[in-house]
């Protein structure tokens, strides 16, 4: 009997978990559709029916574990329209989902980032914007799981972001900062879908416009709440900060308030968002964070949604069930309710009918669920309608609250008038009491009062009408309460008339029983009727007959129950023996397996052995190859030391006294010397961190023993040209620079003193013999030899625009003449400016000729050198070009200014002439300059010096030019000394040979003078006076530059004069 009671109890139980696993199985299947209809490739907006399903099954599994599980599947990467629909609908579930949704979010945060950047290196039309909207999401899921009072929608209260700003004013700022962040976002989205748009009404209408539109309502939503959570908190930073440390802060919400203002115009004029959003207005100007009661005109901006159900399109899948209410109905009671009759009709199903018979209970019960889902369906339909109208009176608080917002700002801003007039009126007052003594001033006091009083009054009365309409704002208020309250009670009626079914269903039941009873009475009467009356003994044979048949079915039910129990004993010992199998399956792989663990312990001993026998043997090649580099290190070590002493050794050498060397060779292989000394002291830092390769130093360590080797013999050759102070103290610096390296190199030998080995004081005597050097170099020679190069091209292209402008002034005065002047003077000037223009063409070419045979020389001699290594090499030679080019235009500006003033008769022919000649020695100084480097075969060569010839030509020319129109146009006066008597013509010739006296005076003070001035030419020019002579300024044969053989070298270039003539000197470079 106890087997039989439990039949019904276990039939239950495998119902109630088959529904289960079909109510869970119907809601996966339901979300998929969803999901797969809502996030597909077409270019059309996200459907609201799709996105508010999707959105409910978050609410129902409180959170969104089957959404990942089924937006994982999708093929994000192949296309740009998926992954931007995939985002729509994961911002609509971040805002709208259960608070759980943002944790399972989280979790595939870098997928979300692998998205974005994989569409923002791909050129695609929505790639940008996957990649602008994934950042988005991506800052909003931080921001959200940093802040967690704050939720994904941003609807709390002023008290909620003052308590999660907290009181530290730190913690403020970074929320600022963060909050910026987030709106950037939210701003570069939106500017760049505009962007990609035409506003125009038919892009906004289509549905591929649509599609790139429909996300930005939940951007204006973020956004109107950022703006608000800005504004606020930089209220509150400039109450505890001052002004010009959050001047950025300003800026930057300068910038984003006209961007979001731009944004909201242009969608409010878009006709797709009219019929979809309400978009606020925001102000015409930002808000004055200077001005604390600005804060008090601040409106906060209210989105607002029209309730607008979406119409229902059909799809092609019109057998689609019907999504699954908000609010869940059943309860216990009911599900109790349910279970009762479920009970009974499995009881029924087991063992029939009581009595054997018809029950009408069935009909009453199927009956009672008829209605019950009717009034089930009933309910559902006012919890819609409920619904609806709590979001519609929503919408309305929304709106009165924003009007109440505004009110309440203009009654802050006319207390604020207010107080402003009170202050007013007081001081008008003060006045008043002051000024009693004069009557107009009272009067006009008494007016101004009056009018005070008058606005006065006007503005409470406007202050009357506030508080009026707040007060019936507030009675809006309460009647949108009252609303609220009303749509309460009906849920609550709703639920009084559930608990009432359920009552209901109680009495009928119980009515039920009642009946049973009665029915029970009803055949006992009639069985004693039965035996009354005889007649309707076939009818009671047929009801037996009828029961026999009951009982027979009965039996056979209770058969075919005992063959299910026993097909399902034989189940269970064939799936007993399945697992006794598993288990010895399991056992045997878990024998396996351990055999494996153990061969491959084993295997792991061996190799771990091996490991550390192989970590010694390299222990012991590491340091073999440490002893090795040391080894190496010592053999050049000493190498160089040989090398240094070897160098020392020379000091002392009588052989080493004539041999002699320039300054300028001298600095050279100083400077290489102090570059060496950097190397070897990287090279030295390198080795001590790296011991095992001491290649940088080793290489460093010879370069530095031979620059240093070559800066102590070239050091000595170059004392033994110096004056004796300068002498002695290079001889010593080099003695001291020999000690200094061999203690270094002494220092480097030894493991114990490398670590302190240092060069600086190597370092410091090289310094100083540098400094010697560039003491001992010629005065001239200032210029640094790397911007020589530069200089050879500057002065030659400034000498070339010399020649241009004195051909284009020689034209001018040309011109000129012949307008002012006439007869033998204009012949006279023709001539003369005619032959300077002949002389400047002629100049001209030379400088060409010049220039090109310096580039055959500078490419033919410099080899892997750059042109300004070999101009720096050739300092001497360079200069001289300098000097040479310095002196030509210099020369041709001289002319044009003396032809202009012998034009005009303003100046001397004599100037002229001194012109030609200066021109005609500096052309020959340029010359030679250039024919020292040049190849004698050169065709170049040729050409310089035929435009060399040619110069002289016209030269001569301009001088013969000159004096010829000098004889035409001076007076000579006719000497008739006829007339005079013997007396006269005495004391006329004492008087000329008086003024012949003075003339030879003046002419022998003026060479004097001229001698002085050559000699202060020399000087600067970096020539020792004890090598000029006196009477033609010719060189001795003291070399100016000497090498390190005994031999000596030839003379250097001696430099123009700048006013002077140059001296009769062949030149010679070295």
């Amino acid at each position: 009997m106890n087997s039989i009671r439990q039949v019904p109890t276990l039939v239950k139980s495998r119902r109630t978990e088959a529904n289960l696993g079909a109510e869970r199985e119907h809601f996966d299947k339901q979300q998929l559709s969803s999901i797969s209809k809502a996030i597909n490739s077409s270019e059309t907006p996200v459907k609201e029916k799709h996105a508010r399903r999707i959105i409910l099954g978050t609410h129902r599994e409180k959170g969104a574990y089957t959404f990942w599980s089924y937006a994982l599947g999708f093929p994000l990467a192949s296309s740009s329209i998926l992954s931007w629909k995939f985002c729509h609908v994961l911002h609509k579930v971040l805002r709208d989902g259960h608070r759980n949704v943002l944790q399972d979010c989280m979790r595939h945060h870098s997928s979300l980032v692998e998205i974005g950047k994989l569409w923002m290196n791909l050129h695609d039309r929505y790639g940008q914007l996957v990649a602008l909207y994934t950042k988005l999401l991506c800052t909003k899921m931080e921001f959200h799981a940093k802040h967690s009072e704050i939720p994904p929608n941003l609807e709390v209260t002023d008290e909620v972001l003052e308590r999660c700003a907290g009181t530290d004013i730190n913690n403020v700022f970074q929320l600022t900062v963060e909050v910026f962040d987030y709106l950037d976002a939210e701003l570069r989205v939106a500017e760049t879908v505009i962007r990609q748009l035409n506003t125009s009404i038919a892009i906004s209408t289509l549905s591929s416009g649509q599609c790139k539109l429909a996300p930005l309502i939940q951007v204006v939503q973020d956004s109107s709440h950022l703006y608000h959570f800005t504004v606020k908190l930089l209220f509150k930073l400039h109450a505890c900060l001052p002004a010009d440390t959050l001047q950025g802060h300003r800026d930057r919400f300068h910038d984003q308030f006209h961007s979001l203002k731009g944004f909201f115009n242009k969608a409010r004029d878009m006709l797709y968002f009219k019929r979809l959003i309400q978009i606020p207005k925001l102000p015409d100007s930002p808000p004055n964070f200077l001005h604390a009661a600005s804060l008090a005109k601040h409106v906060k901006p209210v989105v607002v949604i029209p309730n607008e159900d979406e119409p229902e399109q059909q799809d092609d899948d019109d057998d689609e069930p019907e999504p699954e209410p908000l609010i869940e109905v059943s309860d216990v009671s009911t599900s109790s309710i349910q279970a009762q009759p479920l009970q009974m009709d499995i009881f029924d199903q087991a063992f029939g009918p009581p009595n054997g018979g018809f029950d009408d209970r069935d009909l009453q019960i199927e009956s009672l669920k008829r209605d019950l889902e009717l009034l089930r369906a009933e309910l559902e339909r006012v919890k819609a309608e409920a619904q609806r109208y709590i979001t519609q009176l929503k919408s309305q608080i929304n709106s009165l609250e924003a009007e109440l917002e505004e009110q309440r700002a203009q009654k802050q801003r006319a207390l604020l008038e207010n107080e402003q007039l009170r202050m007013e009126l007081e001081a008008t007052r003060r006045r008043n009491a002051e000024h009693e003594s004069l009557q107009s001033t009272f009067v006009e006091a008494d007016k101004r009062s009056q009018a005070t009083e008058q606005r006065y009054n006007k503005l409470k009365e406007k202050h009357t009408e506030l508080v009026a309409s707040h007060a019936e704002l507030l009675r809006k208020s309460a009647d949108t309460v009252k609303m609220l309250s009303v749509t309460q009670q009906t849920q609550e009626e709703v639920e009084r008339t559930k608990q009432q079914l359920s009552f209901e269903v109680d009495r009928i039941k119980q009515d039920a029983d009642m009946k049973l009873e009665e029915q029970k009475f009803e055949m006992e009467r009639l069985k004693r009727e039965l035996e009354e009356k005889m007649a309707e003994v076939t009818h009671i044979n047929a009801s037996l007959q009828s029961s026999k048949m009951t009982s027979e079915e009965m039996n056979s039910s209770m058969t075919s129950l005992q063959a299910e129990k026993e097909r399902l004993m034989r189940s269970v010992s064939e799936k007993e023996a399945e697992l006794s199998s598993l288990r010895q399956a399991a056992q045997v792989q878990q024998s396996s397996l351990q055999q494996e663990r153990e061969r491959s312990s084993r295997e792991l001993g061996e190799l771990q052995a091996k490991l550390q026998e192989k970590a010694s043997q390299e222990e012991q090649l590491k340091q073999k190859l440490l002893e090795e580099q040391f080894t190496l290190l010592q053999g050049t070590v000493a190498e160089a030391e040989n090398i240094i002493q070897d160098a020392v050794a020379k000091l002392d050498d009588p052989l080493h006294v004539r041999c002699t060397s320039s300054p300028d060779y001298l600095v050279s292989r100083a400077e290489a010397t102090l570059t060496s000394i950097d190397k070897m002291k990287k090279g030295h830092a390198d080795y001590l961190s790296n011991m095992g390769d001491a290649g940088g130093l080793l290489r460093a360590l010879t370069q530095f023993s031979h620059s240093a080797a070559d800066t102590i013999i070239n050091g000595s050759a170059t004392a033994h040209m110096a004056p004796t102070d300068h002498a002695d103290r290079l001889t010593e610096n080099c003695r001291s620079c020999a000690t200094d390296s061999l203690q270094f190199l002494k220092d480097l030998k030894s493991k114990t003193t490398l670590q302190r080995a240092d060069p600086a004081s190597i370092r410091i005597i090289v310094q100083k013999i540098l400094h010697l050097g560039q003491e001992l170099r010629p005065k001239g020679m200032d210029v640094r030899q790397d911007e020589l190069g530069d200089m050879v091209d500057k002065e030659m292209a400034a000498t070339s625009a010399a020649i241009e402008e004195a051909v284009r002034r020689i034209d001018e005065m040309m011109n000129q003449a012949r307008k002012d002047t006439s007869g033998m003077k204009l012949e006279v000037n023709e001539r003369i400016l005619n032959s300077c223009t002949d002389l400047m063409k002629a100049i001209r070419m030379l400088i060409i000729s010049s220039t090109d045979l310096q580039k055959e020389i500078v490419e033919g001699g410099r080899g892997a050198a750059t042109i300004k290594e070999f101009y720096a090499k050739n300092s001497r030679w360079t200069e001289g070009l300098i000097s040479a080019a310095k002196a030509v235009g210099w020369g041709a500006t001289e002319m044009v200014e003396s032809a202009d003033k012998v034009v005009l008769h303003t100046g001397k022919y004599e100037e002229l002439i001194v012109c030609s000649h200066e021109i005609a020695a500096s052309t020959a100084q340029l010359v030679a300059a250039s024919k020292v480097k040049a190849d004698r075969n050169s065709k170049r060569l040729s050409v310089l010096q035929q435009a060399s010839r040619l110069v002289n030509e016209m030269a001569a020319n301009v001088v013969a030019s000159t004096r010829t129109g000098q004889e035409h146009l001076e007076e000579k006066d006719t000497m008739d000394f006829s007339g005079m008597s013997l007396i006269k013509l005495r004391k006329e010739e004492m008087e000329s040979q008086v003024k012949v006296l003075e003339l030879e005076t003046h002419l022998e003070n003026e060479r004097l003078r001229l001698g002085e001035l050559r000699k202060q030419h020399y000087s600067l020019a970096g020539v020792p006076l004890d090598q000029i002579s006196e009477g033609n300024g010719e060189t001795s044969s003291m070399p100016l530059h000497a090498t390190m053989s005994p031999k000596p070298t030839k003379p250097a270039l001696l430099k123009k004069p700048v006013l002077a003539q140059k001296p009769n000197i062949p030149p010679k470079f070295k």
